[in-house]
């Protein structure tokens, strides 16, 4: 079976909401924080079905899009417990950043470190990787056929970029557990492993463990510890 990814990067935050799934005819969605007429269009372009909604966190970027997507699939969504509160305040955030009211969506199954969930043949592992903010989890995946490439593959949401890592200098950001979970959940992932992050390109694990000035800073002073 063919796997199937599609990035929309959405405004105003530069955000990635990624399509995934096979050509077996299931899909979800991750993180979608808008530019759902066209996530949809894109998933019937594609011949597949959404089927779930899964979030990385609750950050505004991540989840403006959720209700709707919601309402118009009736996919269920999934998040970590220990974001659901970030995600109440989702009106508070708008008002933050000047945006026009979103939504509150309905968490209708909870993630936790060490399950599987799966689209269609691929399943993914759920890893905890707080820092950035409560209940962050990645989605960890098999080695897939993707642009040329077979290798894992991961969607880390805001815990690590090329080059940078997530902020923490919002409610419930804690720098030295975002790299420890960098550390410990992130680096732990063969080299090879394809990271697609919120925001920005694709980088692999090796390329951040060698190049990543946080990464290289925090294991110079920690990891042998």
């Amino acid at each position: 079976m063919t796997f199937l990814l599609d990035t929309f990067v959405c405004p105003p935050f530069a955000e990635n909401t990624y399509l995934v799934g096979d050509a077996a005819g299931e899909a979800v969605v991750i993180d979608p924080g808008g530019r759902i007429d066209e996530v949809l269009r894109t998933a019937e372009l594609r011949g597949v079905r959404i089927t779930q909604i899964w979030g990385t966190h609750s950050h505004i970027d991540h989840m403006a899009g959720v209700a709707e997507l919601q309402r118009r699939t009736g996919a269920p969504f999934l998040l970590h417990p220990e974001a659901v509160p970030i995600l109440v305040g989702l009106p508070v955030q708008a008002d933050r950043f000047g945006m026009p009211p979103v939504e509150v969506p309905t968490v209708q199954g909870l993630l936790a470190a060490g399950d599987t969930v799966s689209v269609g043949r691929y399943a993914f592992t759920v890893r905890d990787t707080p820092g950035h903010a409560p209940g962050h989890v990645t989605f960890v995946g098999p080695d897939v056929a993707y642009e040329g490439v077979t290798a894992p593959v991961a969607f880390c949401g805001d815990v690590i970029f090329l080059g940078s890592i997530g902020r923490t200098d919002l409610p419930g950001g804690d720098y030295a557990q975002l790299l420890q979970s960098i550390e410990e959940q992130i680096l732990t992932l063969d080299d090879a492993t394809v990271l697609f992050s919120g925001h920005g390109p694709a980088t692999t694990v090796g390329r951040e463990r060698r190049s990543n000035p946080f990464v290289l800073d925090w294991l110079a002073h920690h990891a042998a510890r």
